[in-house]
């Protein structure tokens, strides 16, 4: 049972009888208490039952982060009086509902539609478990109150603000697919056909016997190799629960996942992507084209970081167990405490022995402010800790590239088109 304000506001005037009263007072204040508790039995066996419902939900099953979805709920009254109702569609806070309390007016034997607007603010799995009504009578005061299980899940996918840079990429690598052999470097790419040789040409792809035949120095040219593997493995640990820039680092790094999974899966290669920390939290094999971005968005999208060590030693044999054949890998992870590198740096030499590595980490933008800014005390003070901050990347970056692998850091709007651009580059100068 509840309540309404009526029912209070009724009892409060009460006051003015019991006053005029005079010597009768305390005779006036039970038979007007008689009264207000009598009415309120009155309102509350009139009332219809909250339970004779029956509860249909139609939400969408995705949603991409910062959308807005209309969540659907329909009521029909089985009972036999007519239900005055407040509806309230208990909604978890990160699902963004804009309005959770409806008045409804339901007669007996009719249905109403209870229509909601959900913008979500945190990707992942978002539910709504209950749906609770309080009938009121038709005086209301008093109500009855249920709640009833009416279950829903919303799965909120990844932003992928970072395709806004694909055109641009795409149309880069469309270039580099359409070059001449002339402009072609390097070794390690796929043979494409002979021509001569020209100043500034690589002595090593001299073909000696085509030049035997012709008695011009000839040279081989390459094309863009495709059908490469690119595997993404994301740390999941506790570094990447960090927010930087009001975004967890898991988020920036799926953003660079994706925008490198869309543009290698364009230009042909086959695209990897695993997420770990001490075990695989999700994996996506195999895929190929618009396949590859639904499966990645829908993996990614319910895990969250653990709170626990990066298990580093277990990551070359992660990436045995999907090629076994020389892969373009990318470690998707934090930089910016040299104590917590050591386990990368360790097993970087098992990497770049077989593998081209890249370590993508975001940096802080606000470091990068901090370091600039010596307005006073506190401010020196300030960027004195950010330089050091900056200091201690330097020196794992340092590390990281004498071992073999390459290092790629940014803001997290930078980052993605970062990672883009070092992909296209290795690609180009045929080290993939």
């Amino acid at each position: 049972m509840a309540v309404s304000g009526w029912f209070v506001v009724l009892l409060a005037a009460g006051a003015i009888p019991v006053v005029l009263a005079g010597d009768g007072a305390p005779t006036m204040l039970v038979l007007w208490l008689v009264l207000v508790g009598a009415l309120s039995a009155l309102d509350l066996i009139l009332a219809g039952s909250p339970r004779s419902v029956t509860l249909h939900r139609s939400v969408p099953a995705r949603l991409r982060l910062g959308e807005t979805a209309q969540s659907r709920l329909l009521i029909t009254n089985t009972g036999r009086r007519t239900l005055r109702a407040i509806v309230r569609d208990a909604w978890e806070p990160s699902a963004g509902a804009r309005s959770q309390r409806t008045r409804l007016v339901i007669p007996a034997g009719e249905r109403r539609e209870v229509l909601g607007q959900l913008t979500p603010f945190r990707r992942g799995e978002r539910r709504a478990a209950h749906v609770t009504l309080r009938s009121f009578g038709p005086l209301r005061l008093a109500a009855r109150q249920a709640t009833l299980s009416a279950p829903a899940t919303l799965r909120v996918l990844p932003a992928f603000n970072s395709r806004k840079h694909l055109p641009s990429r795409l149309a880069r690598l469309r270039e580099l697919d359409g070059r001449t052999s002339v402009m072609i470097r390097g070794q390690g790419t796929e043979f494409d056909s002979l021509r001569e040789y020209v100043r500034g040409d690589d002595v090593r792809s001299i073909d000696w016997r085509a030049t035997a035949r012709r008695d011009d120095l000839v040279v081989r040219t390459w094309r863009p190799e495709r059908d490469r593997r690119v595997v993404i493995i994301i740390d999941s640990g506790r570094t990447s629960a960090a927010r930087i820039d009001n975004e967890p680092r898991i988020d920036t790094a799926y953003e660079s996942a994706l925008l490198l999974a869309a543009l290698a899966s364009r230009a042909g290669d086959r695209v990897d992507v695993l997420i770990y920390d001490r075990r695989v939290r999700g994996r996506v094999q195999g895929a190929t084209g618009a396949d590859l971005l639904s499966r990645l968005v829908d993996t990614m999208a319910p895990v969250d970081p653990e709170l626990i060590e990066m298990d580093w030693a277990a990551v070359p044999a992660l990436v045995r167990s999907v090629t076994s054949q020389r892969s373009l890998v990318v470690l998707a992870t934090s930089i910016d405490a040299p104590g917590a590198s050591r386990g990368l740096l360790s097993v970087l030499p098992q990497l770049t022995r077989t593998h081209t590595v890249l370590v993508s980490s975001v940096t802080d933008p606000t470091v990068l402010g901090a370091a600039a800014d010596r307005g006073d005390r506190s401010a020196v003070y300030r960027a004195a800790a950010a330089e050091r901050a900056l200091l201690d990347i330097s020196r794992v970056s340092a590390a990281i590239r004498q071992l073999g692998a390459d290092v790629v850091t940014g803001s997290p709007s930078d980052l993605p088109p970062a990672l883009a651009d070092r992909y296209l580059a290795l690609k180009a100068a045929g080290r993939l």
